[in-house]
């Protein structure tokens, strides 16, 4: 499944102004990991080969809820408690390097904030969070996909 011509994926700002502007913000917010992007945005970084896009939800969320193609995956955290994985940054190093632009995809937007932090305090200067996430907030009727996340941007996904 395809979507890349259908999209419009950044504004006419360049690729490297993206991260450049969401490190401003994460500055002027005291955010202690590179910044955020959001889903249109990640999804340009992502396709051009500027960044990788890193899904750190459950393995059971990225079979059962879908997932982008191409993405890596390191679990934040793991089983129906969502136990934080204790090898989450030497993963992530082992698949994308402390010099990468790693873009962090989650659910809502804040498990992938926790990973940024965590990486940025061990030496992950590119760690960028994905606002929204895979499938947004929830709505007044509790159900995801209809406040923003990757999905409701139809952005390219698949489901095992």
């Amino acid at each position: 499944m395809s979507f890349a011509a259908e999209q419009p994926v950044v504004s006419d700002a360049p690729l490297i102004a993206v991260l450049e502007r969401a490190r401003r913000e994460a500055q002027a917010t005291g955010v202690s990991f590179a910044g955020s992007v959001t889903p249109p945005q990640a999804w340009a970084l992502f396709r051009s080969g500027a960044a990788l896009l890193v899904d750190v939800r459950s393995a059971e969320e990225r079979k059962f809820v879908g997932h982008v193609p191409g993405s890596h995956h390191v679990a934040w955290a793991s089983g129906t408690h969502l136990t934080r994985n204790p090898r989450f940054v030497h993963e992530l190093e082992t698949k994308a390097g402390k010099d990468a632009v790693v873009l962090l995809l989650c659910r809502s937007g804040r498990r992938s904030m926790d990973a940024a932090a965590a990486a940025a305090s061990t030496g992950f200067a590119n760690a960028f969070s994905v606002r929204e996430g895979f499938e947004g907030e929830r709505d007044d009727s509790l159900r995801r996909g209809a406040l923003g996340g990757w999905r409701f941007h139809g952005l390219p996904w698949i489901q095992d």
